[in-house]
């Protein structure tokens, strides 16, 4: 998780060239003045040896001017979330 001292400097972890920041159970990827963002929320975790990683994932396509949600689904793991998230605003920033 990014603390706030980077979120000061503008550091952002970046996945696939793009921003990706956690508060909690809540991910945005993207960068909020492009026309779409993607808002996830971990719904469920589960035990993975000593570790606990994100299970079921709600993911959202958010329209930036609106702040409504366009795309709507539910998956398993962060990695097909994040897969999904990038193909969204692959499609929708053109």
């Amino acid at each position: 998780m990014l603390n706030t001292t980077g979120i000061e400097n503008g550091e952002f972890i970046e996945y696939k060239g793009r921003p990706l920041v956690r508060q909690g159970d809540d991910i945005y990827y993207g960068d909020l003045s492009d026309k779409h963002y993607v808002f996830m929320m971990i719904m469920s975790d589960k035990k993975l040896g000593d570790e606990t990683v994100p299970d079921m994932i709600m993911i959202q396509l958010i329209d930036s001017a609106s702040k409504q949600p366009k795309n709507q689904t539910t998956v398993k793991g962060l990695a097909d979330a994040l897969e999904y998230a990038d193909a969204w605003l692959n499609r929708f920033n053109k």
